[in-house]
């Protein structure tokens, strides 16, 4: 199947689970990407979507996520979202963030609180 995509140009959509997508394959075929199960761990659909992005991909890639407003699937997105951001912050600035901290915020992070009040 995976082959068929890859050179059959009449082979146009290729539908698979976002941990099928993220074991190896290689889909510089695929030109759009549409993540249709959300999960929990942004890694999986990043992972999944890089599929299209990797060596021998000549052509933009868009990604398109659909969303329906007022539902669970919505309150994963932007847990989603917030986890995307947390890790930008650690990875993109490295330590940096703990410099810029103030010393109250510094000692609120290592105090040991009674967790019963």
């Amino acid at each position: 199947m995976v082959e068929r995509f890859q050179n059959v140009r009449s082979q146009q959509v290729f539908i698979l689970s976002l941990k099928a997508a993220g074991t190896g394959l290689n889909l510089t075929a695929a030109t759009n990407v549409i993540p249709y199960d959300l999960w929990w761990n942004p890694a999986v659909e990043t992972q999944a979507t890089d599929r299209a992005y990797r060596i021998g991909q000549h052509r933009n890639v868009q990604v398109f996520r659909f969303i329906t407003k007022g539902t669970l699937e919505e309150k994963i997105n932007a847990m989603i979202q917030d986890k995307k951001q947390l890790a930008d912050l650690t990875v993109a600035t490295g330590e940096k963030w703990l410099a810029a901290m103030s010393d109250a915020e510094l000692r609120s992070i290592f105090t040991l609180e009674d967790l019963n009040h």
